[in-house]
């Protein structure tokens, strides 16, 4: 049986490389986090998106 652990938003923003795509791990307020699986062509439309509301 897994151990269980308190879902919290504490901790980074992750994002590993897993197989051929990437793997965001984005904590939540009020505890969680949201997984995104992307590939590299989404990854680099996110970084562009984000640059332009950046600066």
């Amino acid at each position: 049986m897994a151990a269980m652990k308190p879902r919290t938003g504490d901790g980074p923003l992750e994002v590993t490389k897993e197989g051929r795509g990437l793997v965001m791990r984005v904590p939540l307020e009020g505890g969680g986090r949201l997984v995104v699986e992307l590939n590299v062509d989404e990854a680099k439309s996110l970084e562009e998106a984000l640059s332009h509301v950046t600066g």
